[in-house]
């Protein structure tokens, strides 16, 4: 496998690494090596939320995948949504792993502010009319982390809306209920300079993004400086509206840093 380049292609919230079948395809057939694992209680992974009380238990199948890659192997990890936080958590844990980490319309954390900074200040500030989002405790105790499930009307008009119908009707029966975890993040240390810090970053704003506003987008660049922005004109599932471009970009990306 010598020389043969590696994506590890990472989805977002309530999604799965299904999400990614427009962009790992074409990806493969040009010769990169591929993974999208679904993160747990995500995609085919058989926990229910309930079972999933941490981030870090929720991001275990892509911590699960780093741990077992050869010593001297990298990847580019591409976080997509709420996926940009998982790659900040592997980045942290794995930095030696890790040529590049790529932030695609997603959440990026810093190195000083706990990671659940810019979840915070992207829901207190107002940034997205949830609409028909349903988020909701799964204990009394309060020990779980607020569940959360995207609406209809909120897919179409926020999420999907430069996406064809047939992909808005694939994804519906797709999505699974899932969580931004903030209690425990909001608990957890901030990152580390020496770890994710010391990762090389790529921001990919989409600026047809009404889910993650271009304008937070831009926001978490300027809080947490990269190596390079790249912009596509796409919605929040770039993916499936815009693959050809993305793959494009990706390509690029795993061409320089890796």
């Amino acid at each position: 496998m010598g020389g043969v380049k590696h994506i590890v292609l990472v989805h977002g919230a309530c999604l799965g690494g299904w999400s990614w079948f427009k962009v790992a395809t074409p990806l493969r057939a040009a010769g990169y090596r591929v993974d999208t694992p679904d993160l747990a209680a995500s995609g085919v992974d058989p926990r229910p939320l309930r079972e999933v009380p941490t981030f870090r238990d929720y991001t275990g199948p892509l911590l699960d995948l780093l741990a077992a890659l050869p010593d001297g192997d990298r990847v580019v990890l591409v976080g997509h949504s709420l996926g940009g936080v998982n790659v900040a958590l592997a980045a942290e844990m794995f930095p030696d792993k890790v040529a590049a980490a790529v932030f695609l319309c997603a959440f990026m954390p810093d190195s000083a502010a706990r990671p659940s900074h810019v979840l915070e200040k992207f829901v207190e500030g107002k940034w997205l009319d949830w609409t028909d989002t349903e988020m909701k405790p799964q204990d009394a105790e309060g020990k779980l982390p607020t569940s959360m499930m995207f609406g209809p009307r909120i897919l179409r008009q926020k999420f999907f809306q430069l996406c064809s119908p047939e992909d808005i009707t694939l994804a519906s029966s797709l999505l699974r209920v899932s969580s931004m975890f903030v209690e425990d993040l909001a608990v957890q240390q901030p990152l580390t300079k020496d770890g994710y810090g010391s990762v090389r970053k790529v921001y990919v704003v989409c600026r047809e993004d009404y889910a993650i506003v271009e304008e937070f987008q831009r926001w978490m660049v300027e809080n947490n400086p990269v190596e390079e922005v790249k912009e596509i004109v796409a919605d929040h599932m770039v993916m499936l509206s815009r693959p050809k471009e993305l793959v494009q970009c990706l390509a690029d990306i795993a061409d320089k840093y890796a």
